[in-house]
């Protein structure tokens, strides 16, 4: 403990003769590497798939999708071998399951989802998509249970004409739309009358 309070003195006395508070990164570096000088902090990189949510209303029923972002990066995205291989479940996103809050009962694709917490997947194809509910909610975005699967729905998909270099889900009109590359698939939303 004296060798780092001897290793960080002189560094923490030349930032208050600047006038400076010592940065808090110092006392990391120095204590992560006794006896070495400190690197300079270094500036945090954003998340390579940050998180974002989409939100909308749809005949009085609030809906909340919570999702990460993926970029493209010049890679092949949905194809037999692509990133996201066709026929097989997708985590819809990146990192932490794709989440699916509604606060009202909802027809989601013909089928009826009660008010609650969701996990979305899908499953993507050349010419057609599945939408999966799942009632497990809370892990990580490749851990998938078919079990705990409420509902496989058909999803409307549509080739868009200028790629999308950061997957993207919305609400929008009443429907959950994902755009990403240059495919963009999405699924009829509308209130179930109780």
């Amino acid at each position: 403990m004296r060798r780092l309070a001897a290793a960080l003195f002189p560094l923490v006395a030349a930032a208050c003769a600047r006038g400076e508070d010592a940065p808090a990164d110092t006392a990391l570096a120095a204590a992560a590497a006794p006896g070495t000088a400190a690197a300079a902090p270094q500036a945090a990189q954003p998340p390579a798939s940050p998180r974002d949510s989409a939100r909308g209303t749809v005949g009085g029923v609030d809906v909340l999708v919570d999702y990460g972002r993926p970029s493209k990066r010049g890679r092949v995205i949905f194809a037999a071998d692509g990133l996201v291989p066709y026929g097989r479940v997708w985590r819809t996103g990146a990192n932490a399951a794709t989440t699916l809050v509604t606060s009202g009962p909802l027809i989601v694709g013909g089928t009826r989802v009660p008010a609650g917490t969701y996990t979305l997947y899908t499953v993507p194809g050349p010419d057609a998509w599945q939408l999966v509910i799942n009632k497990q909610t809370g892990q990580w975005g490749t851990e998938y249970d078919q079990s705990q699967d409420l509902a496989r729905v058909p999803m409307r998909v549509t080739a868009l004409g200028t790629p999308v270099e950061q997957f993207t889900i919305a609400v929008e009109g009443p429907a959950i739309v994902m755009r990403w590359d240059t495919v963009q698939a999405s699924v009829a939303l509308t209130p179930h009358e109780q």
